[in-house]
């Protein structure tokens, strides 16, 4: 997993509550467990005027040019600014690998699902809780300025805004050490790799009539 240090991104604003996850990445892109390829599909319905399929190529798909993500200056945009209740619905991982491989690095909402929130820290998002003021002045800010942008600093729990606005943001000591480092679930356990192996080594010496060899 890519470690979360600091980011200095673009700011894409998604002024809606509740977005589920299936309006994230919907069903019919579920059956792929490889966590890449979700990207042109993020946002399916809101984003394209036709009905996305699997498999298909989405370069030529009609595009709604009212929906945010399509709109030239927001492209790139590596942080995500939303309202509350964000990734409710389903617990499904894919929608935190559809914002990952779409670029989204950084999602800011007054409040998140728990299950999406917890899965953004299992694969390299930083999902940041502010309170409703302060999201709703960040969406007044990056309508005013073309180009806004925000540095997300998680080692000092800072954001700085293109205004020169500072945002203090708290992140649980556990989550921000993996995020910091770059640990998924399997990263952890390979932290007590030597501890494993001198209880498999053990293990096999007490009960060797469990082991084939």
């Amino acid at each position: 997993m890519q470690a979360f240090t600091r980011l200095d991104g673009l700011v894409v604003p998604l002024d809606r509550a509740n977005i589920d996850t299936d309006m994230i990445i919907p069903k019919q892109f579920l059956k792929s467990i490889k966590r890449s390829g979700f990207g042109p599909n993020l946002f399916d319905q809101l984003r394209y005027l036709d009905e996305g399929q699997p498999d298909q190529d989405c370069k030529h798909r009609p595009l709604n040019p009212d929906f945010i993500l399509n709109q030239q200056r927001y492209q790139g945009a590596q942080i995500l600014l939303a309202q509350g209740n964000f990734g409710c619905g389903s617990s499904r991982e894919h929608a935190p690998w559809a914002l990952l491989d779409y670029g989204i690095r950084c999602v800011i909402a007054p409040s998140f699902a728990d299950i999406f929130y917890n899965n953004c820290f299992k694969n390299g998002i930083l999902p940041v809780v502010l309170k409703d003021k302060m999201v709703n002045q960040l969406f007044v800010e990056v309508q005013q300025y073309l180009g806004y942008r925000l540095t997300v600093d998680l080692q000092a729990g800072l954001i700085k805004s293109t205004t020169g606005n500072e945002i203090k943001f708290f992140i649980d000591a556990f989550y921000r050490h993996c995020l910091l480092n770059g640990l998924d679930d399997i990263s952890l356990t390979l932290e007590h790799e030597d501890a494993i192996k001198l209880f498999e080594h053990r293990h096999r010496q007490r009960c060797p009539w469990l082991f084939d060899d």
